[in-house]
C-alpha cells in the first residue's frame, strides 16, 4: 500500500506540475476519434537531396534500379547502364532544385534474346503520356512526378538543360534496337 500511495503522490504532483507549465493536452475537443480536427502549426523544413535508388513506371509495368555514378567517364557510365538505369552525376539529386536526369537501355528484341533485363530499362517510355505518373525512390522517400511531355530528339540535339529553376525529372533512352542510334525519346515531368 505504501508504494501505491507514494505512486498516487508522485503521478498527481507531476499532473499538477505539466498543468502550471500548459503542457497537459488540450480538454476541448480538438480531436476526433485520435486526430486532430486542425492541422499543427509546425514551419516544413526544405527536403534534403538523396541519390534516387528505383524508380517505378506503372502504365509500363516497370521497375527499375538505379545507379548513381560518380564520374562522367562515357565507359563507365555504360558499365552501369548494365545494371539497371543511370542518375548522370552532374544532374540534381531529388529534392533539390534542378533537373534530375535518368538514362536507361531500350531494346525491342524479342524476350528470348536479352537476357539482361538492364536492356529494357527505360522500353515503350515513348508511350507514356501527359499526366502519366512516375514514382523515384530514394532510401525512405517516394518522389512521385507527372509527365509533361514525351518528345523524340536527334541523338546530336543537345536540348538538355541541367539548370533549371524547377523540380524536374528527365528520362532519356536511346532508340536501338540493333547497330547505331539515331534518336532518342526523351520523357520530362514535373
Amino acid at each position: 500500500w505504501s508504494f501505491l500511495g507514494v505512486f498516487a503522490l508522485v503521478f498527481l504532483g507531476s499532473v499538477v506540475v505539466l498543468g502550471k507549465l500548459d503542457l497537459l493536452p488540450s480538454t476541448t475537443s480538438d480531436v476526433v476519434l485520435g486526430v486532430p480536427t486542425s492541422a499543427p502549426s509546425i514551419p516544413l523544413s526544405p527536403m534534403r537531396a538523396e541519390l534516387p535508388l528505383k524508380i517505378e513506371i506503372p502504365k509500363l509495368n516497370r521497375s527499375v534500379d538505379i545507379m548513381n555514378p560518380t564520374t562522367t567517364v562515357i565507359a563507365a557510365l555504360d558499365k552501369e547502364l548494365l545494371k539497371g538505369a543511370v542518375r548522370y552525376p552532374t544532374s540534381a539529386k531529388l529534392g533539390e532544385t534542378g533537373n534530375v536526369v535518368l538514362f536507361g537501355h531500350s531494346s525491342y528484341l524479342p524476350v528470348l534474346l536479352v537476357h539482361n533485363q538492364a536492356y529494357k530499362a527505360f522500353n515503350n517510355i515513348q508511350k507514356l503520356v501527359a499526366g502519366d505518373s512516375v514514382t523515384v525512390y530514394s532510401s525512405d522517400t517516394a518522389y512521385t512526378y507527372r509527365v509533361r511531355s514525351v518528345t523524340r530528339e536527334n541523338m546530336n540535339h543537345d536540348g538538355i538543360s541541367l539548370s533549371v529553376n524547377e523540380k524536374i525529372l528527365t528520362l532519356v533512352t536511346c532508340d536501338r534496337s540493333l547497330g547505331e542510334a539515331t534518336d532518342r525519346s526523351v520523357v520530362v515531368a514535373d
